[in-house]
């Protein structure tokens, strides 16, 4: 592995541990994010000439720390609270980067601190994907479908209001868990997004991501273990991410469900998470994470696109839309549809949508749309529409994929 893929690799596993670690001993989260990204630009530079460290997230730790210390005593901060800044994280470093033992994690504070009631929706989303998933501002903006202006003020008004509100750096009380835990679930499920379906970049995938939205849901879970759409959250995670090693081709080509070798699935992380849409539903409440959990479910216990019980689908579509209305649900449930029923019937209802235009600039409604014209050999119509989905794809598997497509149907209308 040369040495930006090893700096690459080292910045996705471990970039949430130490920003968390920085700021509980620092108390302050643009120090911690300053030190962290000079400690990635110093391996860098250092490591094509001292060699890959054995342990590279502990190096990453110990330049962070000395970068903190080194500002710190620059603001003259009093010597007995540096002293412990110092103690606390040379211990932190010298721990080994294991999975937690107990609920003290600092990536679950780090979550709940970010997820505060105390901060606007938007808020609580930039502030996690940018501390927890180390995402930039512009990918952050990208995700969110904003300017990066935007979200650079909103991420600057979310640290501001958590250090004037004096927001405690800790995860709440049993007796405030579930008032915060809507919060919380919604930023995991986008943290777990990212990862599954990166909003920019060259990779589709960012297994990092849901792997870390996946460990914090388990935490959570163990945090409120009767809590069903904890358990339904955690199962659509598992019954998604089964699915990484065949949703991309070793061209970097996406392949779309249909397609998918179904052998490669993971059976065992399948298995775990029909077990945990299975007691979801036992507690007898069923919440909108838990109804995209049986989806997920139709999906991954199918033999083969064929067996696939479509109309279900498209009846928990239509279910779902009734607890969380979303144009992205509806232009879901127009899939399910087209494949019950038709690729007519589908067109109809995505038309629908694209007259709305709450999906404006959102490549996926040309791309089903391009799709269902191309089933019903509309190829001109298709070939305008994938070039659309083209035009706004913002990663290259997308966008590999999409041309591709384009290529199939010009061919047929020569």
């Amino acid at each position: 592995m040369n040495v930006e893929s090893a700096v690459a690799t080292t910045f996705r596993a471990e970039w949430a541990r130490v920003v968390a670690t920085l700021i509980r001993t620092t108390g302050d989260w643009d120090l911690a994010e300053e030190c962290a990204q000079e400690a990635f630009a110093q391996a860098l530079a250092r490591w094509p000439q001292d060699g890959v460290p054995a342990r590279p997230g502990a190096w990453i730790v110990t330049t962070a720390r000395n970068r903190a210390i080194d500002r710190l005593r620059r603001r003259k901060v009093e010597a007995v609270k540096l002293q412990q800044i110092a103690f606390d994280l040379r211990h932190d470093e010298e721990r080994a980067p294991a999975e937690p033992n107990d609920i003290t994690d600092d990536r679950l504070r780090l979550m709940f601190t970010c997820c505060h009631p105390a901060l606007p929706l938007v808020s609580r989303v930039a502030l996690t994907l940018r501390t927890l998933a180390g995402l930039t501002t512009a990918e952050i903006a990208r995700a969110c479908l904003v300017s990066e202006q935007t979200m650079a003020k909103r991420l600057v008004r979310g640290k501001e209001k958590i250090r004037h509100s004096g927001i405690p750096y800790q995860v709440p009380g049993k007796e405030l868990l579930p008032q915060r835990l809507p919060g919380v679930l919604a930023v995991l499920y986008l943290l777990f997004n990212e990862g599954y379906a990166a909003s920019t970049g060259a990779d589709l995938l960012r297994p990092d991501l849901c792997g870390e939205a996946i460990r914090l849901v388990r935490l959570l879970a163990r945090l409120m273990p009767d809590q069903p759409e904890v358990l339904g959250l955690g199962a659509l995670m598992l019954l998604h991410h089964a699915r990484r090693d065949a949703r991309v081709n070793p061209d970097g080509e996406l392949v779309p469900l249909a397609d998918q070798d179904r052998s490669r699935w993971h059976r065992a992380e399948i298995d775990e998470g029909v077990a945990l849409l299975e007691s979801a539903l036992d507690l007898g409440e069923v919440g909108h994470y838990q109804l995209q959990a049986t989806i997920a479910a139709c999906h991954a216990t199918a033999p083969s696109e064929a067996d696939t019980d479509w109309s279900a689908i498209a009846h928990l579509y239509a279910r779902l839309a009734g607890l969380a209305a979303s144009p992205v649900v509806e232009l879901n449930r127009a899939v399910a549809v087209a494949m019950a029923e038709g690729p007519a019937a589908g067109l109809a209802l995505v038309d629908e949508l694209a007259a709305g235009r709450e999906l404006s600039g959102y490549h996926l409604l040309p791309a089903v749309r391009a799709d269902l014209l191309r089933r019903l050999e509309r190829w001109d119509e298709a070939a305008h529409a994938y070039r659309l989905a083209l035009d706004l794809a913002t990663t290259d598997t997308e966008r590999k994929y999409l041309a591709r497509r384009i290529e199939e149907v010009a061919a047929c209308t020569g």
